[in-house]
């Protein structure tokens, strides 16, 4: 019966290595092959898309589908974006090591441990409980000790932290927010799908400087509506 364990022990281990080292093959795959080739090039951004292991953000369902080229569903109505769109919207930040970054919408948590890769500090917000908890305790448990979880409205954005280098906003509102622009720093960005829910949105760069606010439409989207606290 020990030999019969033993065995089973080292099946598992052998199962186990294999599987991360096909998961490490996918993600620099992944990377090669969907955002390279689409002009991503921002090293840091492109590090941190080869470092964070997408498919534990994932159903377990899904985990042979996590380094495609495709949105997938995390449950709630919500989906965990096409790993392009988490580059391009990272890349477009230009985040640095020294940066306070504000998420609105965590979802499945991965847009936040991508930033949480480069910048020195993530604050995100998720209104759905459920989406925020399993977020909260997956990070905890990736050692992503510079994310900060909060479960609510991020309507009004967090201004007690703020301001913020740079926000990003993973669901589309139909305006932009005014107390993010607000939060925003003077030389900071934020990037925001806007647009209705039931229509293809647009990819939205805002840009502060010198107290002036510079608003460029950039490419079509597709994101889940932006929900507020009833």
């Amino acid at each position: 019966m020990k030999v019969l364990t033993a065995i089973l022990s080292i099946m598992q281990v052998a199962c186990h290595g294999q599987l991360s080292s096909n998961y490490t093959d996918l993600r620099y795959h992944m990377v090669g092959n969907q955002l390279t080739t689409r002009g991503i090039s921002h090293p840091a951004t492109l590090k941190a898309m080869q470092t964070v292991e997408r498919h534990l953000f994932v159903p377990m369902s899904l985990r042979k589908h996590a380094y495609d080229d495709t949105p997938l569903p995390i449950g709630y109505n919500q989906t965990i974006s096409q790993p392009y769109i988490v580059a391009y919207m990272t890349q477009l930040l230009a985040p640095k090591a020294s940066d306070r970054v504000l998420e609105i919408g965590t979802g499945s948590g991965y847009q936040a441990a991508v930033l949480a890769e480069i910048v020195r500090e993530v604050y995100t917000i998720e209104i759905v409980p459920e989406l925020g908890n399993r977020a909260k305790n997956l990070l905890q448990q990736q050692g992503y000790d510079n994310v900060t979880v909060i479960i609510g409205d991020g309507y009004k954005g967090l201004e007690p932290k703020a301001p913020f280098d740079a926000i990003v906003v993973t669901a589309a509102p139909e305006e932009i927010p005014p107390a993010l622009i607000e939060q925003l720093k003077d030389g900071g960005k934020m990037i925001v799908p806007v647009g209705p829910p039931t229509a293809v949105q647009t990819l939205v760069l805002i840009e502060k400087k010198r107290g002036k606010v510079i608003r460029t439409e950039l490419s079509a989207v597709r994101f889940v509506p932006f929900t507020r606290e009833k």
